[in-house]
């Protein structure tokens, strides 16, 4: 194809598609497929396989022949399985008929429940630095993305003071992804009660994207949904692929007054239609027997956590200690570099992949987001790579 029908072709792209930036992860991505010898803690997904009794669900349920469309809404029996889990673990009640959509992914939930709820010109407040679908998500619904800076110094936890002075006429939800990715920051109980009021106070919608809640280190996750006069503006997004080790099964949920989560399902049936089933009848197993190995792997990354975040700070990028999901997110200001340039030349001179912290919004400059589900090995290696990338940059 010439650069003349390339261009012609590109004139027939909507303004909201432009508008969006290609993933800042991706690209590092691409870049470290074609290098030998990387260790990479860029990929944010368990490196643990899914556990066997889950995958032999799976297989037993082709072996039954389970190859077809479920409702839309997903399996009856998971939704069932779901509430009382979600009842079990934070006393949230929701009807498995009318309040639980069994989605493709957290990701799938997320822009339903966006575009569900957003007129254009609507506007959705959210911590920065955020996941790197938060702004495109709302940017494809025709809503405006309006970021509440957040900052090291209060552990990248959004400051209810903060995110209540950028509310404007047009604010139509908050936005809150906790434990976050990319900081690892968890929200504290007490903060989450001021945010519960500043919303009844503007009369906002909450989404509370939840899908680390599992993956704590020394303290304990607050539902959102399970405080006070909170279920009913509360869009609560979860799913397997962490806490289970279940990222290419794509199977999520959202939670949500029954008028909600009809106007998510509508949207789902044109789009998807439902989750595939055999990731369905795994993820009933992940809720009916997977427990002992969510512990057993959360004390794995626990252990992988100390070692990184000591590490990064015996070398001198400045870490505050993340107490969620599995990421650290350490200040590279000493070496005076970008954070994508940083990214770049750590991996073309001592072949470790970081993520820029750029990517995740303008606040995340400055920084990197460096996984730890890998082997303590390989921590150990790149640790000692990093030493002397930084030595080298001072």
């Amino acid at each position: 194809m010439s650069v003349a029908q390339s261009k012609e072709a590109a004139d027939f792209l909507s303004q909201r598609v432009r508008q969006i930036p290609a993933s800042g992860i991706r690209r590092f991505f691409d870049l470290l497929a074609s290098m030998d010898g990387v260790i990479s803690l860029g990929v944010g997904e368990p490196d643990f396989p899914t556990p066997w009794h889950i995958r032999e669900a799976a297989i037993y349920s082709l072996e039954k022949g389970y190859t077809t469309y479920t409702s839309n809404y997903g399996l009856l029996e998971l939704r069932r399985a779901l509430a009382t889990h979600l009842e079990g673990r934070y006393g949230v009640c929701y009807d498995p008929d009318t309040q639980l959509l069994i989605t493709v992914g957290v990701s799938e939930a997320l822009d339903l429940a966006l575009r569900a709820i957003l007129n254009p010109g609507d506007e959705v407040l959210s911590p920065d630095p955020s996941y790197v679908s938060y702004m495109p998500g709302t940017v494809l619904a025709g809503g405006k993305f309006i970021p509440v800076p957040t900052r090291m110094e209060t552990g990248f936890r959004v400051q209810p003071s903060d995110l209540e002075a950028k509310i404007a006429p047009r604010a139509k939800a908050i936005l809150l992804g906790y434990p976050s990715n990319p900081t690892g920051a968890v929200m504290e109980r007490e903060e989450l009660l001021q945010i519960a009021q500043i919303a009844r106070r503007h009369d906002l919608l909450v989404i509370s994207d939840e899908i680390y809640d599992r993956l704590v280190y020394g303290v304990e996750h607050t539902c959102f949904a399970s405080l006070p006069q909170m279920p009913e503006r509360t869009i609560l997004l979860g799913g397997f692929s962490k806490a289970y080790a279940m990222t290419g099964w794509r199977v999520g949920y959202a939670a949500a007054p029954a008028p909600i989560i009809e106007a998510m399902m509508k949207i789902h049936q044109y789009a998807a239609l439902c989750a595939p089933i055999m990731s369905q009848k795994a993820a009933l197993e992940a809720l009916r027997a997977g427990e002992a190995a969510v512990l057993e792997m959360v004390a794995d990354y626990d252990r992988r956590r100390r070692v990184m975040v000591k590490g990064l700070n015996d070398i001198g990028l400045s870490c505050f200690e993340p107490q969620g999901a599995f990421y650290a997110f350490p200040s590279i200001g000493v070496t005076g570099l970008s954070s994508e340039e940083f990214a770049e030349r750590l991996l073309v001179e001592e072949k470790v992949a970081v993520v820029p912290g750029s990517a995740f919004g303008a606040g995340g400059e400055g920084h990197v987001r460096c996984c730890y589900a890998t082997s303590l090995a390989e921590i150990n290696e790149a640790l000692r790579r990093m030493a002397r990338f930084v030595e080298h940059h001072r």
